[in-house]
């Protein structure tokens, strides 16, 4: 059975909900975490790593690199979801005991086992002494062009398998360490009960999702637990019966069953925010272009004669309108530069300039640029 009917929010009313359900008041870096459920990661600096950007503006004084400085005393881990990311330790019950989805061959497996033997001999071991002891392991066409050492995508592979976890990083590089996951119960009951958790997490970090988005999300989930992709799809088929939904001039949206999109309280602040591409306000695409009307590209892997937006575009939210984008960069003089690109007229005034002077302000002190 469906639950009751809802009233449909206006669109307005989903986007004003979508910003300052996810942009809450800053907390401490673990409730943060805690209250996001997941962060998504990414190695590129532009001017930050998007999980600092993602972050700075959630937690109280943040500053770039604090998530790697705190890591080891947090009990959060670095693992897969629906990307890669940071998921609270908890959850990676929901997550392993993990099946890749390709078995190793023989070869394979036996290289992988001879590298997860040093490292629970040793414990916590930095891969560069690895790299240079199973140099005989070779190397292997990269993703991106050039190679890659075969042991560096078997210390992945152990990791993604759950036989490593990420202990700590040093100067960004990850520093690993053996473990074994309890077993799971395998009971039908109890894999719906754990696809049905993963699926409101999705929920819960990317409400008001479209049918499509939330559909999509779904499937993605098959990367952090492959396992159990048919009990996700399953979970998936009745979100109707398990979360609050209602269609928005003629498209279906859901949003967790015990928030009200239409609720007053959600009125974003005047507060202009430069985001991360993979922040969860603009992360889903289809859901930018339906609340803000124009599509947003993120463009870091496009040549560049192609680009459109820049190589590392910032949505730049200011209030509840996403007037456009910018694209920072910080010299050899340690001075932040900026470029600003609008999907309309550009704002003009000085309300807007001094919220956008503000904003690079508190990106110097993220930055540590500040004098």
């Amino acid at each position: 059975m469906s639950l009751k009917p809802v009233s449909a929010p206006t669109l307005d009313e989903l986007r004003r909900y979508a910003i300052t359900r996810s942009l809450f008041r800053p907390t401490s870096l673990g409730a943060a975490i805690n209250r996001l459920g997941f962060v998504q990661a990414d190695p590129m600096r532009a001017p930050a790593r998007a999980q600092d950007l993602i972050l700075r503006h959630r937690v109280k004084d943040y500053h770039a690199g604090l998530l790697e400085q705190r890591y080891a005393r947090l009990k959060i881990e670095e693992d897969c979801f629906v990307n890669y990311g940071f998921v609270e330790r908890s959850t990676l019950a929901l997550l392993h005991p993990r099946v890749a989805r390709r078995a190793w061959d023989a070869p394979t497996l036996a290289k992988a086992e001879q590298l997860l033997a040093v490292v629970r001999e040793r414990g916590p071991t930095h891969p560069k002494q690895l790299l240079e002891e199973f140099a005989h392991h070779g190397r292997m066409p990269g993703y991106w062009g050039g190679e890659l050492n075969i042991s560096t995508q078997l210390l992945d592979g152990l990791h993604y398998r759950g036989l490593l976890r990420v202990k700590r990083r040093d100067s960004g590089t990850r520093v690993y360490e053996a473990i074994e996951h309890p077993p799971a119960d395998d009971s039908p009951a109890a894999r719906r009960a754990r696809a049905e958790t993963l699926l409101d997490m999705v929920l819960a970090l990317y409400a008001p999702l479209p049918a499509a988005s939330f559909g999509y999300l779904a499937t993605l989930l098959g990367y952090g637990a492959p396992h159990l992709r048919a009990e996700v799809r399953a979970a998936f088929k009745e979100a109707k019966q398990r979360h609050a939904s209602a269609t928005v001039e003629g498209q279906t949206w859901f949003w967790p069953a015990d928030e009200n999109p239409r609720s007053r309280r959600h009125a974003p602040d005047e507060q202009l925010r430069l985001l991360a591409p993979f922040d969860p306000v603009v992360w889903d695409r289809r859901r930018f272009e339906r609340l803000w009307g124009w599509t947003y590209k993120f463009e870091a892997y496009t040549p560049a004669a192609r680009r459109t937006m820049g190589h590392y575009a910032l949505p730049l939210l200011w209030g509840e309108q996403m007037l456009g984008w910018a694209n920072l960069s910080v010299d050899k003089a340690g001075r932040l530069k900026h470029e600003l690109g609008f999907a309309g007229p550009r704002p003009k005034g000085a309300l807007f300039r001094a919220a956008l002077d503000d904003e690079l302000q508190r990106m110097l002190e993220f930055l540590g640029l500040a004098a």
